[in-house]
């Protein structure tokens, strides 16, 4: 039945009207091969809270102007039950993002709605500022983040600056299935401007993005004298960065130069992935030379940032998404506290895959710490219902550990460029006294307890992965996890159920008494399924010990 089905949509490609002649002749050839096949029309690419996402090429399990199209169709069909009429919408550095964009933006206009399309490439955090400082109904990103090259995205904000939610989702899904490829089609840019349904997103919008940015700093006082190398991946950072620390006293930027220039082959880091070392590998080396306190790498759309310190021998520790937040967290908290700006209950958020050393910092400064599902989504939701209930102020800092961090209300989305800013003042702060981020961190452990974090990611192979996904899923179900590193399991949780006041996810958590955790989940964007193990103990040592001991455990039930 599937291969009938990928036999009826290549064939939709190959002799449909509403492809181009290069479509028709790939779809052809790839209706030769069955594994070809499979793997490009034997399913489609899933529309979710993320939107889509998927590597590039002919077919409708593959990213290309005609999903793109298909896609904003439907949102087009979804905002007309609303009477929404106005969408921005910004593109990253990646394969084909321009075009995307584009595409979306005619198919908009087609349908009657203006869409406000950034004139160059601009990062995530950007589209959602855009979205709220425009009144848009709604907003797109195209970009695939931090995956490789030979994947790009369409990702689609509410009206809030958020991406959409479960229920939103839904509906666009519903719309969206009810569009025959092919079937989309886009008018011109210079019709839609004529007719007054496109235009750029003028500079203010950016201006006005980088004074809000500024207006989170915690110390501006911050001045020290700092050695920084920054690298934004071939990607949509470098502008949006320089016009923040170029505001800053005291920092000496050194650039990447080779990877300053925007490229979707990414050619000097195949995975632009900021929490990845060997992403960070020419700018560990310019660091190196050049002798520089801190390094920072934004990803392809600037939504996260990466970071190394020197060490005192003169070696460099790239820190965790984990520590970065809690560093972050600590130094935010500790400074408002210092200069008075400190709300009434105060809240900070963080993702249930987040490390838990956050309740300790937390109880230390009389925070509430409120945990949400894995995605920033979650988290923007979060600040939207403060927002709502009139306590928007409440909101202090929000951090995931996959390098995703927020301040301040005006993006509900992780941005990269706010977290470089605090990075840096935070390291000038800390060589205000003498002290590196290192020597934050060892401190930080000293007084909170020791806590490792590790991700394993199992790519899963085959024509249809998801299937396999759900596979794994299920026999963990049906055959718990009963210790963890020798130690018993004495709490399971099954997200699935929509536990703890939170929507249902497919997650499984499994915790021990002695501080050992692990999280399963299978990718929302990728065929992979991630596993995130945790531990508390008295000692790195002990800690990697135990993490290694857990690993091999994982991998023997996933791998």
């Amino acid at each position: 039945m599937q291969v009938n089905d990928a036999i009826e949509r290549a064939a939709l490609f190959a002799t449909g009207e509403g492809f181009d002649a290069a479509t028709r002749e790939a779809a052809k050839a790839i209706m030769q091969d069955e594994q070809q096949l499979l793997s490009c029309f034997g399913s489609e690419l899933s529309f979710g809270t993320g939107g889509l996402r998927g590597i590039l090429g002919v077919g409708t399990n593959r990213m290309n102007a005609y999903t793109v199209a298909r896609a904003t169709q439907g949102l087009a069909d979804y905002l007309a039950q609303t009477g929404s009429k106005d969408v921005a919408i910004a593109y990253d550095s990646r394969l084909h993002s321009d075009e995307f964009a584009h595409v979306a933006a005619g198919v908009l206009a087609a349908n009657g709605v203006k869409a406000h399309v950034y004139p160059r490439l601009m990062p995530t955090p950007m589209l959602s500022f855009a979205v709220r400082e425009l009144g848009c109904d709604a907003g797109i990103v195209i970009t695939a983040s931090h995956n490789p090259a030979q994947y790009n995205g369409y990702k689609v904000y509410g009206a809030d600056g958020c991406q959409i939610t479960e229920e939103a989702a839904g509906k666009i899904t519903a719309c969206i299935e009810r569009v025959p490829y092919g079937a989309a089609r886009p008018m011109s840019q210079t019709q839609a401007r004529g007719a007054g349904l496109l235009s750029d997103i003028p500079q203010s919008v950016f201006d006005a993005f980088i004074e809000k940015t500024l207006s989170c700093r915690v110390n501006p006082q911050a001045a020290a004298p700092l050695r920084l190398v920054y690298t934004p991946l071939h990607g949509t950072g470098l502008e949006p960065v320089r016009a923040v620390l170029d505001q800053m006293k005291g920092v000496e930027r050194i650039e990447v130069a080779e990877q300053c220039v925007p490229d979707g082959h990414f050619p000097t880091c195949p995975k632009p992935n900021p929490e990845l070392r060997e992403a960070l590998a020419l700018g560990l080396e310019l660091a190196e030379r050049e002798g520089a306190d801190l390094l920072i790498a934004t990803d392809p759309d600037s939504d996260r940032v990466g970071v190394a310190v020197r060490r005192r021998n003169g070696e460099y520790a790239v820190l965790t998404g984990n520590e970065v937040g809690l560093l972050l967290m600590e130094y935010v908290l500790r400074s408002r506290i210092q200069n008075g700006t400190l709300p009434q209950n105060p809240v900070v958020v963080k993702t249930i895959v987040t490390s838990d050393l956050a309740f300790a910092i937390a109880q230390r400064y009389g925070v509430t710490v409120t945990e949400c599902l894995t995605g920033f989504k979650y988290i923007g939701e979060i600040i939207g219902r403060l927002e709502a209930a009139g306590e928007a102020e409440r909101y202090v800092f929000g951090f995931e550990e996959s390098c995703g961090y927020l301040a301040g209300t005006h993006v509900r989305d992780k941005d990269a460029v706010m977290a470089c800013m605090l990075v840096t003042e935070m390291a000038q702060s800390a060589a205000a006294q003498g002290r590196t981020l290192a020597d934050e961190i060892d401190a930080l452990y000293a007084a909170y307890g020791h806590m490792e974090n590790r991700l394993l990611n199992f790519d899963i192979a085959g024509a249809v992965p998801m299937e396999r996904m759900k596979q794994v899923m299920a026999a963990l179900r049906s055959d718990p996890v009963k210790a963890l590193a020798g130690s018993p399991v004495t709490a399971v949780k099954d997200y699935s159920a929509g536990i703890e006041g939170l929507p249902k996810s497919n997650v499984l958590s499994y915790a021990t008494d002695d501080g050992l955790k692990a999280i399963v989940r299978p990718s929302g964007t990728e065929p992979k399924v991630k596993v995130y193990l945790s531990v508390r103990a008295s000692s790195r040592e002990a800690a990697r010990s135990a993490l290694d001991q857990m690993e091999a455990q994982m991998r023997r039930l996933i791998g």
